[in-house]
């Protein structure tokens, strides 16, 4: 991947520029090139530092063994790649934002730019892919899913670890209001593209439920589709494993 690290940094564009819903992959990776700068510091505020648990619980879900290869989709600045390279796993970070690979260049783990609907890797070619926060934010998911049966071998697992819905009815009457309200707020305090996480909200609000997407994984040829629900539905952990 060449170094454009001498280029001109794009963090600083005008406010008010923010991705559609129709998600454009150009809009959404410049999206991501501008919150770059401050994007990891902004997710711990806004998750409450949850971040880092989350992160875990989707390495343990993955159940990779020493030598094994993990693609990480949407890996940003490759913090929860690091995360999954623990205890010998060679991991590799994949984003299509390449200034989210700039911001994580010192992290010590293998770095590759590529869309989640045509990954630059050959088919069947690693035991798992994982996409934390990303899957909602490609034009069309389901070739997304698709695309990531191809690159893992027959047996191998997928983890998709999401924003989802509340299980407690009235605990998600409250988070749709600290989306749509609060959060722009507090990531104009931290962030450095604040109307972008106005995007993001959006984005969040008009995700399927936990079911609604692990009918979708199924139908991308993924088996053994279940999920499991972290901080009451916030985020759902979705594993599936990859059809012989």
């Amino acid at each position: 991947m060449a170094d454009r690290r001498d280029e001109a940094p794009r963090d600083e564009a005008p406010a008010g520029l923010r991705a559609g819903l129709d998600k454009a992959p150009a809009e959404v990776a410049a999206m991501f090139d501008r919150v770059a700068r401050r994007y990891d510091v902004t997710n711990t505020v806004l998750s409450g530092g949850r971040d880092a648990a989350w992160r875990r619980a989707t390495r343990e879900a993955v159940g990779a063994r020493p030598g094994q290869t993990v693609l990480d989709v949407a890996a940003g600045t490759a913090v929860s790649t690091v995360e999954l390279a623990a205890g010998g796993v060679t991991a590799i970070a994949c984003d299509f934002s390449q200034g989210m690979l700039r911001a994580g260049a010192e992290r010590p783990v293998p770095k590759v730019a590529g869309d989640a609907m045509a990954l630059p890797l050959a088919d069947a070619s690693v035991d798992a892919v994982v996409i934390s926060f990303g899957l909602r934010n490609v034009a069309d998911p389901d070739a997304a899913l698709r695309e990531f049966s191809r690159v893992t071998r027959p047996g191998g697992t997928l983890v998709v670890c999401e924003f989802s819905s509340p299980t407690w009815a009235p605990f998600r009457t409250v988070y749709t209001e600290y989306l749509m309200r609060a959060l722009p707020r507090i990531a104009r305090a931290v962030s450095s593209n604040p109307d972008a996480y106005v995007y993001l909200a959006e984005s969040i609000r008009a995700w399927p439920d936990q079911a609604a997407l692990a009918a979708r994984i199924g139908a991308a040829g993924w088996d053994d589709v279940a999920w499991r629900d972290l901080t009451g539905g916030i985020v759902a952990l979705h594993r599936a494993r990859r059809r012989a």
